[in-house]
């Protein structure tokens, strides 16, 4: 089974080779740094709304593109609501840039957690996994993905799963998110500024869901986060007003490296 892309051709380009030039475009234009992340907190938007910010966080794992070789990828539930984490039977998640194989074993061990269960239509029509799909294939040579859409699940059960699929150097985490969400600029600039802080400071139990779309998944990446004594770090916060929309009512968009 084969889960075929459900936003190319609006979120991002459906010719391959305007997409690739495009994600290209974005990982040129992005600042780098030495230190390749454990794990990232990336948008999910329309790439001209959110696709350099994403790119800051991509463009960090450039230097480790070889020995990347699974990555576990959880963002929000935009169109079901269930309780709980949702995997899927696809053996491939299809974009224009060609065919990423899923995990089957790390799939068929979470599975076993009584609050993960198969849910395919919690991915068919999904964006959230879809639009991270091109930045990775960009930047990674061969890769495995686990991909989770979040439904209503707790902190902990989230931080489980992510404990669990862990693993060493070859393993990367990528959270998708967004912030707030139709606001004024002033106002969105504003919740953006404090949520980063609690972002950095891995105060998940203060996040409100309006906070940011993908709380669920964030929180339980921060939950694990502060476990293990990592450290968060901001790397670009901005909303559509700076990028490609009116001020008026705007989408905030961080982009957070977990090291």
């Amino acid at each position: 089974m084969n889960r075929q892309p459900a936003v190319a051709g609006s979120f991002y380009p459906a010719n391959p080779e305007q997409l690739h030039l495009m994600v290209d475009q974005y990982l040129n234009d992005a600042a780098t740094d030495e230190k390749v992340p454990k794990a990232i907190i990336a948008p999910h938007a329309g790439y001209i709304y959110s696709g350099q910010i994403a790119a800051n966080a991509y463009a960090r794992l450039i230097k480790a593109h070889d020995r990347i070789t699974r990555v576990v990828l959880i963002g929000p539930s935009h169109r079901v609501a269930f309780r709980g984490l949702a995997v899927s039977r696809a053996e491939t998640f299809t974009t224009p840039l060609g065919n990423v194989p899923v995990d089957q074993a790390a799939v068929q061990t979470i599975v076993q957690l009584p609050f993960v269960e198969y849910l395919e239509q919690a991915h068919t029509f999904e964006h959230s996994l879809e639009v991270q799909l091109p930045f990775l294939q960009e930047v990674l040579d061969n890769f495995e993905i686990v991909p989770i859409v979040a439904g209503d699940a707790s902190p902990g059960q989230v931080s489980q799963v992510l404990d669990m699929l862990w693993g060493g150097d070859e393993t990367l985490i990528v959270i998708s998110s967004d912030l707030s969400h139709y606001h004024d600029y002033a106002s969105a600039q504003q919740m953006d500024k404090a949520t980063s802080r609690l972002i950095e400071k891995l105060q998940y139990e203060h996040l409100a869901s309006e906070s940011a779309c993908g709380k669920v998944p964030v929180s339980g990446l921060l939950k694990l986060a502060r476990e293990k004594s990592l450290s968060v770090k901001t790397i670009d916060l901005r909303n559509s007003g700076d990028t490609a929309g009116d001020k008026a009512s705007v989408v905030g968009y961080g982009a957070y490296v977990i090291e």
